[in-house]
């Protein structure tokens, strides 16, 4: 047996409670192991330990599998009756039986050695306490980002001197600044709900220097470029009104130059009151050569300008969970963003998750994490994080053209077995944002283009879409991804087909409840033609919404029993290359 490919621990997303009555238990093994059965049982159910009879346990097999590129994710729910367990495994290849404990493996002729030990695995309690809870409407939510400077400027009495006209096409620059606002933004609520949206995320609207406001001055304080305070609380209002919710972005990992308890620290130095909030190796700080480099002195990467916040410390981590009280508290917002949120101590996150869940129990805190983000998603930090794998993993197939649906599914269940059912519940999708280049990109036939959206809104979690991405706006990196919205070109109806295709994948996201379901499952059809994905979201008995992707270069023949929801370039039987079918089966179990 290949030893090295098994793995199992008792603890976070290999065995976890996913309410107060049932358990997950996950075990990852090499493509050797045919059959996995699971003996279990309670701890003391042969006595407290030490005592003179024999704990066995019940033996059930674990059916339900995963194919990851070089293991296999097996898994099962199990139903503690004392809200304990204790647990071991046997391991069934084609010609080896093997039992898995904690402390490694025990053949069958060991295990029938009387009185041999045996260090099972055991998930002590189920304290509800313990248990990650994740809101529910997020699951419902479909967002779509905004980059307020230049999503649609609907106040210009209070666009400042150095405004630039807007620009409905073209390029634009990192330093220029368009007139963007939150009234520009309730201004366009409407145009958003009729796309289907019911979620907003801004990138920081709070006072800054630049046009992108990740450069904080006053975190207590909406820029003047965008508006006040009223008009954010009329956008919140005015959303909540159409059953949309609002995400900030909050910086908390860095500030911006002109952050006053930093402005005081170079003032004053060390004998700043504030000079511990920030991380300072050396003083004074050499600013013409790099003091950032030369390590005087943490930032976000190695930017001057965006000195590092110490949230080490009690009173910077208080400062800052103070104002996202505010936040809540007096603007109701719906969920907050952290940027940079790896960089950010684990104590902060907990304080606030702490507080913030106290004031409003159903916000969403969502962190930006590109890679494996388990340690934040434990139940008492995050609710979820930024899915860039996910995004990658879709994107790359197209990229990509030697690989196969194969390694299509191992990329999708490796995404979806890092974390929690939870987590997966909630985990922020996207194929683009302010930071990446947008999927127009590296997409220039729109048959794809539509294909890698239809794929990413048949995915467990929560949907985002850019601004634009309804138009399919291009945009290589930063800056040229934060170009104007055309809001011209848009009101002449010249993306009308793309937004009406667009909009058609968000409705059907949001009315067809299986597409946010987090069970699916890869069947193997079109085993001969690697260039075909096929998924299905599975439902109750034999009930399932199957997505058929056609990315080769021939037309192929497809089923279209049962309800079609959805088809691209689908004539009678016959899906055409870069053709979308999306229908639904019913089984006898749910007519």
């Amino acid at each position: 047996m290949e030893f090295n490919g098994v793995f199992h621990q008792a603890y976070d997303n290999y065995c976890y409670p996913l309410n107060e009555d049932e358990l997950i238990i996950n075990i990852k093994t090499g493509y050797d192991v045919k059959k996995v059965n699971i003996i279990l049982g309670d701890p003391f159910a042969a006595g407290i330990l030490g005592g003179g009879e024999t704990w066995n346990g019940d033996k059930q097999p674990i059916i339900f599998k995963k194919k990851l590129k070089h293991q296999i994710w097996w898994t099962t729910t199990v139903k503690p009756p004392f809200k304990r367990l204790k647990y071991y495994f046997e391991l069934i290849t084609e010609d080896e039986r093997w039992f898995y404990f904690e402390d490694g493996f025990v053949s069958a002729e060991q295990m029938a050695l009387e009185g041999r030990s045996r260090q099972c695995f055991v998930f002590p309690w189920m304290n509800p306490c313990d248990i990650p809870v994740t809101p529910k409407w997020v699951n419902d939510t479909i967002w779509y980002q905004i980059f307020p400077d230049r999503f649609c400027n609907g106040d210009h009495s209070i666009d400042p001197d150095y405004v630039v006209p807007w620009r409905n096409r073209g390029k634009v620059k990192n330093e220029e600044c368009f007139g963007g606002d939150l009234a520009g933004i309730i201004k366009k609520l409407d145009y958003l709900k009729e796309l289907g949206i019911n979620g907003i995320y801004l990138t920081p609207i709070n006072e800054s220097p630049s046009n992108h406001k990740y450069d904080t001055t006053d975190y207590a304080k909406i820029d003047p470029r965008f508006g006040d305070e009223d008009t954010f609380k009329r956008l919140v209002l005015e959303a909540h009104k159409r059953d949309m919710r609002i995400m900030l972005d909050g910086v908390f990992n860095h500030c911006g130059y002109y952050f006053a308890p930093w402005q005081d620290v170079l003032a004053k130095g060390a004998d700043s009151e504030y000079y511990d909030w920030f991380m300072i190796n050396e003083w004074p700080l050499d600013f013409k050569h790099g003091a950032a480099k030369k390590g005087q002195f943490y930032t976000f990467g190695f930017f001057d300008n965006m000195p590092k916040l110490n949230t080490n410390n009690p009173a910077v981590r208080k400062y800052f969970i103070d104002i996202c009280a505010n936040w809540v508290e007096n603007y109701h917002i719906d969920g907050l963003r952290l940027d940079v949120a790896n960089e950010v101590s684990h104590r902060f996150c907990k304080e606030l998750r702490a507080r913030l869940k106290e004031i409003n129990p159903d916000i969403y805190i969502l962190g930006e994490i590109w890679h494996n983000a388990l340690p934040w998603l434990r139940g008492d930090e995050f609710d979820a994080v930024m899915n860039y794998p996910l995004g990658e993993s879709i994107k790359d197939f197209w990229i990509d053209k030697s690989q196969t649906n194969q390694d299509f599914e191992y990329t999708i269940n490796r995404c979806y077995t890092n974390y929690m059912q939870q987590t997966n519940d909630v985990l922020f999708n996207l194929l683009d944002s302010h930071d990446t280049k947008r999927l127009r990109s590296d997409t220039k036939n729109l048959d794809q283009y539509f294909a890698q959206l239809a794929v990413l809104f048949a995915m467990p979690g929560s949907p985002c879409i850019y601004y634009g991405t309804e138009i399919a706006m291009p945009g290589s990196y930063d800056p040229d991804c934060r170009r104007c919205m055309p809001w011209d070109d848009i009101e002449a109806g010249r993306f009308k087909e793309r937004i009406e295709m667009v909009s058609k994948l968000i409705h059907l996201r949001a009315s067809e409840p299986l597409l946010k379901g987090r069970n699916f499952h890869f069947p193997d059809d079109f085993a001969d033609n690697p260039r075909v994905i096929q998924f299905r979201k599975m439902g109750w008995v034999d009930t399932y919404v199957e997505v058929i992707v056609n990315c080769s270069d021939e037309d192929i023949e497809v089923p279209k029993d049962g309800e079609v929801l959805f088809e691209r370039h689908c004539i009678d039987n016959t899906l055409l290359t870069n053709g979308i079918l999306i229908r639904k089966i019913v089984g006898n179990g749910d007519k």
